[in-house]
């Protein structure tokens, strides 16, 4: 089956399949997943291929709609090179995404992703970021409800060699007796990510101390575990400052005196949740 390749009104390529233009053959691919028979009605392994299409079809009904509404000059700034403000380091959650903290992702944060937000385990991204790439801001952002950091304090047998690799990397202190399970949760969380930023200065020293970098630690926190509103991006470390104060400071030193916070930042220890 033959591919070849012509110029569309100098906005890109169009690919053409056999002389089909792929967006018509992508159509038709989409009349025929539809049409598909619900395997879940004949045998219970059809559940997963029910849930396969559906998903299939969710990607591509969201890519068309995401296809009209932006023109081409939407892409101009960004489809020749990228200029990223930021190097996001998050988690491979499914729950956390850029759209929480940047309506326009897009072409403005170099994201690097992994299961604990750990820069050790994707280094070489981060640096790349950092310094091929130049941003001025290296974040790194855990969340709520972490299931690496659930992990690595089970230290689960079952977890494959793979799994396991990138778990130990996290360094976790001992549980605290004092704590129940989900505060201990919520510290190792918090704990992670103090961790995660301290590597980041060594590794960066020199940007930081240039004042070409820094360095910040947040939570992601989309249950609301600590108080500061359910979804909201929540600063808990500026280039290893974690008291309140200075994290005021500097956030208002970012943004300008007229800077409003609803609330307090969240404290590096936490107290036991009110039932």
């Amino acid at each position: 089956m033959g591919w070849r390749r012509r110029q569309n009104n100098g906005f890109g390529v169009r690919v053409v399949l056999n002389g089909m233009r792929l967006s018509s053959w992508l159509g038709l691919a989409y009349l025929a997943l539809a049409s598909l028979p619900s395997l879940a009605q004949e045998d219970a392994a059809g559940d997963e291929f029910a849930q396969l299409r559906g998903v299939v079809r969710n990607l591509m009904d969201d890519n068309a709609a995401f296809v009209k509404s932006h023109k081409p000059d939407y892409f101009k700034p960004f489809q020749e090179k990228q200029q990223p403000r930021a190097t996001v380091v998050t988690c491979a959650d499914s729950r956390v995404h850029m759209q929480a903290f940047d309506k326009t992702p897009d072409g403005d944060l170099f994201v690097v992703r992994n299961i604990g937000n750990q820069i050790a385990t994707s280094e070489g991204s981060v640096e790349y970021g950092v310094r091929q790439l130049h941003t001025p801001l290296l974040i790194v952002i855990g969340h709520s409800a972490c299931g690496a950091i659930k992990a690595a304090y089970s230290k689960d047998a079952d977890n494959s060699p793979a799994i396991k690799r990138e778990l130990a990397t996290i360094k976790l202190p001992p549980k605290n007796p004092k704590q129940d399970a989900e505060e201990q949760w919520l510290t190792g969380v918090q704990t992670n990510v103090n961790l995660q930023v301290t590597f980041a200065l060594n590794k960066f020293d020199a940007e930081v101390s240039a004042g070409k970098l820094t360095i910040i630690g947040a939570i992601y926190d989309f249950q609301n575990a600590l108080k500061q509103g359910q979804g909201r991006l929540v600063i808990t470390n500026i280039n290893g400052k974690t008291d309140a104060g200075s994290i005021m400071a500097a956030l208002m030193n970012f943004s300008g005196a007229s800077l409003k916070l609803d609330k307090q930042p969240a404290k590096a220890s936490f107290t036991k949740k009110s039932d």
